[in-house]
């Protein structure tokens, strides 16, 4: 079989897989702003704590800084799935839930190599489709209606969609040590919510959202071999995310419901086109590596207090927002005969403060990530990619809720020499 068969056959299994699967776990953290954010990681990378900013990768594909793309000397193709194991407690009650989803397809191929050095490439395009944010979530509380009176009506709010992300990526290097690369990516998609409200009358409102929209980012690297007098390499990236403002559809209606909860009377009260205003994001890493390792450590800083949505009370509470990781891959022998030797190893962790608060305190995300990939085909350069991660998101005793997960990435990743011109002697 074919590398372009397998990989059209695997891909066919993952999104199986992911429709069967439908979306991440239910998660009430999810409600915020456009969902919970997915990683821009690919699974090679997840197990590693999401470090890529900075650090090049030859075999596997670099969609967190467009300019490392360039290291890419022949064709990689990569698709990957994710899945979700939740714990939610509020200190006396616990709830389990799991879930997952498609998390990426995306291709990398060198565009343009260079005259003199035909194994250096100056430019390298890359295009993808993977999830941007996802809501998943269902809660109930009492709304006040007359405090006075004591007036209060049994609520349950539930949200669920999210956005998809369609890129394409370029890189391209400026000399030896310096590459830049711009990404244009187009967003789509449609979050829902709605409020069943029991009362003498049961009555229900929905809030259906469709948004679309460009974003734009730019990025630069820098790496410099025989660091010390030796085989190390360091390298130094950053991206740059550009401020959006993707157009939003926001279709407000509100219905009488029988006793059974089919609509009596639907009525639409609202139908508005609007901006919103997703705002800028800065990413920064440095990493040092030797052939048969690498460790690296990155900063990201998003400044949510200027996100704009048409629904105006999605913006109380929003704040700055900033994620730290470390992490590092280790490749015992690549050229050993045992496969245990030669798999590549993962360790990492990340810090990260949500942009949104909850019970108007600060949400924090902690966890430790780990991985590997163990390579396949004969020539070796193919993989399957394994990344795990355990944390812990919220506070009880802060934030209400706490959940407590486990999510598991598994990816593939082909590489093979395609459009090249066949030269006869």
């Amino acid at each position: 079989m074919s590398v372009g068969k397998r990989f059209l056959w695997v891909v066919t299994c993952m999104m199986l897989t992911g429709q069967a699967w439908s979306q991440v776990a239910n998660s009430p953290f999810s409600k915020f702003g456009v969902g919970q954010r997915y990683s821009p990681a690919l699974a090679n990378t997840q197990g590693a704590g999401g470090v890529g900013v900075s650090q090049p990768q030859y075999w596997y594909v670099n969609n967190q800084n467009p300019a490392l793309l360039v290291y890419n000397t022949i064709t990689s193709i990569q698709a990957g799935i994710v899945g979700e194991s939740l714990k939610i407690t509020d200190g006396t009650s616990v709830e389990k839930n799991r879930g997952g989803n498609l998390n990426y397809l995306v291709m990398a191929f060198p565009a343009l190599r260079l005259k003199k050095h035909s194994n250096i490439v100056g430019w390298t395009t890359s295009a993808g489709l993977m999830p941007y944010s996802t809501m998943n979530y269902k809660v109930q509380y009492t709304t006040i209606v007359d405090g006075a009176a004591n007036l209060k009506i049994a609520t349950t709010e539930q949200g669920t969609g999210g956005l998809t992300q369609l890129y394409w990526a370029n890189g391209i290097r400026i000399n030896k040590n310096f590459s830049v690369g711009v990404k244009a990516t187009y967003l789509f998609g449609t979050i829902d919510k709605s409020y069943r409200f029991d009362a003498a009358y049961a009555s229900a409102a929905e809030d259906k959202n469709s948004i679309r929209g460009f974003d734009f980012s730019l990025g630069g690297s820098f790496s410099k071999d025989s660091l010390f007098g030796r085989d190390y390499r360091i390298s130094v990236g950053a991206v740059y995310d550009f401020a959006a403002t993707p157009r939003s559809h926001l279709k407000n209606k509100v219905s009488l419901l029988r006793s059974n909860g089919d609509s009596l009377v639907t009525y639409t009260y609202s139908n508005q086109y609007q901006n919103m205003q997703l705002p800028a994001s800065l990413t920064a890493g440095i990493s040092i590596s030797r052939p048969n390792w690498s460790f690296g450590t990155e900063f990201n800083y998003q400044d949510w207090t200027t996100f704009r949505s048409p629904r105006v009370i999605e913006e109380e509470g929003a704040q700055k927002s900033w994620r730290a990781a470390v992490g590092g891959e280790f490749t015992p022998d690549q050229m050993s005969e045992s496969i245990f030797k030669r798999l590549t190893y993962r360790l990492g962790g990340s810090v990260e403060e949500y942009p949104f608060q909850a019970n108007n305190n600060p949400v924090r995300d902690v966890g430790i990530n780990f991985g590997f990939s163990v390579p396949t085909g004969l020539s070796g350069r193919s993989s399957l990619d394994l990344g795990f991660r355990i944390g812990k998101r919220g506070d009880k005793n802060q934030n209400i809720l706490e959940e407590n997960y486990f999510r598991l990435f598994l990816g593939v990743t082909f590489n093979d020499q395609w459009f090249i011109k066949r030269k006869f002697d």
